[in-house]
């Protein structure tokens, strides 16, 4: 999941991003109201996070920017004013949810979590499941049949994104955007060593394999029957 963060109090900033990547999302942070506009005109977001009090634009203006594009991207409001009429423009200028500082980050990861449900039109489970492998989203736990695996939360975050495209193949460059923070560099290894980490972890010692490298093009979690 990718989510456009744009807020100018780097302390709150460099919380809000900690916190998001430790839960698995992938952060692309502006400061300026300008360049966060430009950025939700250019890029694919799954929601966004946005203060009001901004340089360059303000919160309100960036919103208003975005829905006269018809981007609906899901929209978190950051704000220290708690006024009524503050939360009611907010909401009148098209945000999807308002938060007040200062917050709690669990408070603000499950409104997160709620926008990006409801834009989608699911209802998150709490499990995933391919074959007898099983993620718990909320716990971050995963069983393989009666077998507890540890993860660490790179590979978590890893396995939900193949376990979420099922039978879809996904390369290199879709893992490195949606998993990793920066885009592909056809340089680095690291994807290869992550998902061998993974196999070693998801794969080794069970008959049936699930994560399979499909050469040249990237990889696909898949129950061969």
């Amino acid at each position: 999941m990718r989510i456009l963060l744009i807020e100018d109090d780097i302390k709150i900033a460099a919380f809000v991003i900690k916190g998001l990547k430790e839960a698995g999302y992938v952060i692309d942070h502006f400061i300026n109201g300008n360049d966060g506009l430009n950025a939700a005109k250019l890029e694919t977001y799954d929601a966004g996070v946005i203060d009001i009090m901004l340089p360059g634009i303000d919160g309100f203006k960036i919103i208003d920017g975005m829905r006269s594009s018809n981007i609906n991207l899901p929209v978190l409001i950051l704000s220290a004013k708690r006024s009524v009429d503050d939360r009611v423009k907010g909401f009148n200028t098209g945000g999807d949810d308002y938060l007040t500082k200062p917050f709690a980050l669990s408070e603000l990861l499950a409104r997160l979590q709620a926008l990006i449900r409801r834009a989608n039109h699911i209802v998150e489970p709490n499990n995933i499941s391919v074959h007898d492998l099983t993620i718990d989203i909320r716990s971050r736990k995963v069983k393989r049949g009666d077998k507890k695996i540890v993860l660490q939360p790179r590979e978590f975050s890893l396995l939900e994104y193949l376990m979420r495209n099922e039978n879809r193949i996904v390369s290199k460059s879709m893992i490195m955007e949606h998993v990793w923070d920066y885009n592909f560099d056809p340089h680095t290894n690291v994807v290869e060593a992550r998902v061998c980490r993974l196999r070693e972890k998801v794969d080794k010692n069970f008959e049936v394999p699930l994560i399979h490298t499909i050469r040249g093009v990237g990889y696909v979690l898949k129950h061969d029957t």
